[in-house]
C-alpha cells in the first residue's frame, strides 16, 4: 500500500510539474525524464491494475454482502406497475428488439 502511495505522489508531482509550463526545475534533468519513461508508463498501468482489483474486491463485497435481500425485484415490479419503466421481458419488446436494424448491426450479426 505504501508503494502504491508512492506511485500516486509521484504522478501527482508530474501533472503539477506539466502544468507550470515555461519554468524549469534544475533538480530534474531532461535525460532523466527520458531515461524513466518506460518506467512510469508501466508504474503507471500497474497503479491502473491496482485500482481496477480494488474496485472489483470492494463492488464483490457490497454485492454479496446480503444475497438473501431481494428488494431490487420489488422496487423494480413496482417500477414497472407504475409506468416508470418497461418490462424487457414483454413478448412485444423482445420483437422489437429481434427486429432492431441498428441494434442487430451493433452485435455485428447484419
Amino acid at each position: 500500500m505504501q508503494m502504491f502511495r508512492k506511485l500516486v505522489s509521484k504522478f501527482d508531482n508530474q501533472r503539477k510539474q506539466k502544468a507550470v509550463q515555461g519554468m524549469l526545475n534544475p533538480v530534474v534533468l531532461e535525460s532523466e525524464d527520458n531515461k524513466n519513461e518506460f518506467l512510469d508508463e508501466l508504474s503507471k498501468r500497474a497503479v491502473e491494475m491496482f485500482e481496477k482489483k480494488c474496485d472489483i474486491k470492494n463492488f464483490s463485497k457490497l454485492v454479496l454482502s446480503d444475497p438473501e435481500n431481494t428488494s431490487h425485484i420489488e422496487m423494480t415490479q413496482e417500477m414497472i406497475k407504475q409506468g416508470k419503466i418497461v418490462d424487457p421481458f414483454e413478448d412485444e419488446k423482445l420483437a422489437e428488439l429481434a427486429d432492431n436494424q441498428r441494434f442487430l448491426r451493433d452485435l455485428g450479426l447484419i
